[in-house]
Order: C-alpha cells, then sequence, then structure tokens
C-alpha cells in the first residue's frame, strides 16, 4: 500500500529585518490609532444618520397631523357656504316687531336658535367665523371688493363686510369679502372769494 504523503507545513519565513521592541509598538500604536480613526468615522456615520432618522420621524408625524387638521378642508368650506346661506335668510327676514304675529316671532327665534347651534358646532371642530368690520384690511383674510371714500374711517380700514371671512384651525378657508375705505377726499378750497 502506497502511504500518503502529506507536505509539512511551510514555516514562515524568517523577516528581512528583525523588528525591534520600539518598532512593534509603533506598528501597534499605528494601527490602533488606525482603528480609532475609523470608529469615529462610523461612530459619526452612525450619528448622522440617526438625526436623520429621527428628523424623518418628526417631519413624517408632522404631516400625519396636519394631513389629519386639514383633511376635511373641502367639506369645511362647503359647510362655511351653508353657515352663510342661513345667516342670508336670517338678515332676509324682515325686523322685529312688537306687534309681529306669534307663528313669525317663534320661526325667527327658531331659524336664530340653529344658526347659533350650528356656528358653535363648526367652532368645536376648529371651524371659525370672523367678522372683518372695522379692522384693518389684510389681504391674507380679505378679499376687497371695492373701495370706497371715507372720511370717519382710516385708509386701509374694512368699512363693510359682505361675506365673513372662514378658517379651519387657523388657515383660512375662504377670505371674507369687503369694502375697504379710501380715505378722505381733500376738500377744495375756493380761494377766489
Amino acid at each position: 500500500m502506497d502511504s500518503e504523503h502529506i507536505d509539512p507545513v511551510p514555516e514562515a519565513a524568517p523577516d528581512d529585518d528583525p523588528q525591534t521592541p520600539e518598532q512593534v509598538m509603533q506598528a501597534a500604536a499605528a494601527r490602533i490609532a488606525e482603528l480609532e480613526a475609523e470608529r469615529d468615522d462610523l461612530r459619526d456615520k452612525w450619528m448622522r444618520s440617526e438625526a436623520e432618522m429621527a428628523n424623518l420621524r418628526a417631519r413624517t408625524r408632522r404631516e400625519i397631523d396636519e394631513t389629519r387638521q386639514y383633511a376635511v378642508q373641502k367639506f369645511a368650506r362647503d359647510v362655511a357656504e351653508v353657515a352663510d346661506n342661513i345667516k342670508r335668510g336670517l338678515d332676509s327676514l324682515p325686523p322685529a316687531e312688537a306687534d309681529d304675529p306669534a307663528l313669525l316671532a317663534k320661526l325667527r327665534e327658531g331659524f336664530e336658535g340653529v344658526e347659533r347651534s350650528f356656528v358653535a358646532v363648526l367652532e368645536r371642530n376648529g371651524i371659525k367665523r370672523e367678522d372683518p368690520t372695522g379692522a384693518l384690511f389684510d389681504p391674507n383674510l380679505h378679499q376687497a371688493m371695492a373701495e370706497q371714500d371715507s372720511a370717519e374711517h382710516p385708509p386701509g380700514t374694512v368699512i363693510q363686510s359682505w361675506t365673513p371671512a372662514w378658517t379651519l384651525n387657523g388657515r383660512l378657508l375662504r377670505p371674507a369679502m369687503v369694502v375697504v375705505a379710501k380715505g378722505a377726499v381733500p376738500q377744495k378750497v375756493d380761494t377766489t372769494a
């Protein structure tokens, strides 16, 4: 039988340059410094990644909250139109008088109660009506439908509101349609007398 031939493990070739203990220590210190630099670089990348993830989570949470808060914006705009129509209906009723029939008085009271209740429900859900009459014109909340000369109001003051402004959680749904004061027209002084 043939005996198996096993090659002996080659012995490590001795280094051409024998290293002194100082050289071994310097090489080890260099390798340690290299590994520490690599560790610091990886730690920095990890910290940046963690910060990016925290920012992403916060941004996503904000977007979800905002979407939840304003998802009903179109519905809220339509409901605000209904509230305006109820108010227009109330305003079209003849003014209350002492000799009004009881039925008319109760009808008026009923519609006023419905309007108050409806607006209260809207406000509980973040939909608010703002009457800008007397306020300074704000192009973010008001749509100027006309300008009118006025000696009683400073220029830029809303002197009449055709419709109120409607907001949903502070965000404009519909601007108020307003008439804005131009300011007093200067009086001509007659100097011929």
